[in-house]
């Protein structure tokens, strides 16, 4: 039987996992948590689970943080309030704490869940959906959820058809005809993949997509959640090596919710920095503008942007800029950049600041944020409050071979200015223009 929305609601806990080191996404990791990094000019990457939760009308969220989770925190606390009379709806912070049972950080993804669910079946749960802090999708996690409870399932995995080169980052399964999953293999060595195909529909076959993925989004009943987690892998440690596994080995109801649309594990630098760029294309896999399913964020009261005899093409700009450029192509400008006059910036991302700097009657020497003048920058990443002087050249390139300087890193090409870094004028980063 469909249950509505509000019931559907009330019996479900949403955990959304935020508390990795984020190690393939660094630098802009370095100083923050993975699901704090800024995306598409104006939101974090926490952003996206917690807008999938909402848009499908499930309003109990519980966000797991642990690792340089400061700014991560305070921008849920600033993002995400309901008011009194709001019932079932929240997002509270779950962070990594000292207990008479655990005196241990996080050990993995089941080990978090292990650790905070004291904290939420209090509210007496009968579904659990667990969901990561660094993907790139939008999905009505309700459609997954009724699928779920229509099927008798006690575990439901969301998975999606990928190559076989990124097959060996995911959880891959074998599925019947009945989606029940019948066997699974966390991140298989290329040399057992072919043992692994599936069947799948035409149009991801002829895409050369033979793998069926773990997208890491499970439902658990909540009984069987706890069961497994408190009485038969009371030492697992992680969901995708350990439990989906053992479930499966034990005669559990595990089943596959196939994900048809856009979906991107945005988790290392490569996969970060083409996701923002393919967001300035006309028609993008990822809608900004879904008026159904759009993302939610901060709500900030900041001015329009201001552009001067700039050429755009295919940009994204964010609030409160103020842009002298010549020419910016294929690039997205965060909140409050400062870019002078002949700069050109071109297949970039710059997060730009978290507060204004008025550059009114400053001398040169104190400006500490922005951009010069005559500078070119292209596929490179600037992270916030990143001050580049004039005639700068910044340009990333596949040929580059990996660097890291203390104001800069250079990963699979791309240039990744750091935090606060100073760039003097005329400095050369990667290619010279």
């Amino acid at each position: 039987m469909k249950e509505s929305s509000k019931d559907l609601n009330a019996k479900t806990v949403n955990l959304i996992l935020g508390g990795g080191v984020g190690s393939r996404l660094y630098p802009l990791t370095k100083n923050r948590s993975k699901p704090a990094v800024p995306i598409a000019g104006k939101y974090r990457l926490i952003d996206i689970p917690i807008s999938n939760c909402l848009n499908s009308g499930l309003k109990q969220i519980y966000v797991l943080t642990q690792f340089n989770s400061a700014s991560l925190n305070k921008h849920i606390n600033h993002s995400y309030r309901f008011d009194l009379f709001s019932q079932n709806a929240f997002v509270d912070i779950l962070a990594a704490e000292q207990t008479r049972e655990s005196g241990d950080w996080f050990q993995g993804t089941a080990d978090a869940v292990r650790q905070c669910i004291p904290n939420t079946v209090h509210r007496g749960s009968e579904y659990i959906i667990i969901l990561s802090g660094d993907q790139l999708y939008q999905m009505d996690l309700k459609a997954m959820l009724q699928s779920h409870i229509d099927q008798g399932a006690e575990i439901t995995i969301a998975t999606i058809p990928v190559k076989a080169e990124p097959a060996t980052a995911f959880g891959v399964m074998k599925v019947k005809a009945d989606n029940t999953i019948s066997s699974f293999i966390e991140k298989p060595d290329a040399s057992v993949l072919p043992d692994w195909k599936s069947e799948v529909p035409k149009a991801y076959a002829d895409e050369g997509k033979h793998y069926l993925a773990s997208m890491g989004i499970y439902i658990f009943n909540t009984k069987v959640m706890n069961e497994i987690l408190y009485t038969e892998k009371k030492e697992a440690t992680d969901f995708g090596k350990e439990i989906i596994p053992y479930s499966i080995e034990n005669g559990r109801k595990v089943y596959s919710y196939a994900f048809d649309k856009y979906w991107s594990d945005i988790g290392d630098i490569g996969s970060f920095f083409e996701a923002n760029i393919a967001l300035t294309k006309p028609n993008p896999p990822f809608n900004l503008f879904d008026k159904e399913f759009g993302i939610y964020t901060r709500s900030r009261q900041l001015p329009p942007s201001k552009i001067f005899e700039t050429q755009l093409h295919e940009a994204f700009i964010a609030e409160g800029c103020l842009i002298y450029a010549k020419s910016i192509k294929h690039s997205i400008i965060g909140l409050r950049s400062r870019i002078g006059r002949g700069t050109v910036i071109e297949t970039s991302y710059l997060m730009g600041n978290d507060r204004f700097q008025y550059t009114v009657d400053m001398k040169d020497d104190e400006i500490s944020m922005g951009i010069g003048n005559d500078c070119t920058i292209k596929n490179a990443i600037l992270d916030k409050h990143v001050f580049i002087g004039n005639n700068v050249s910044i340009i990333g390139d596949p040929s580059l071979e990996d660097v890291e300087t203390d104001s800069y890193c250079i990963k699979k090409g791309i240039v990744v200015i750091n935090k606060h870094a100073k760039i003097k004028d005329g400095t050369v980063i990667g290619l010279a223009s």
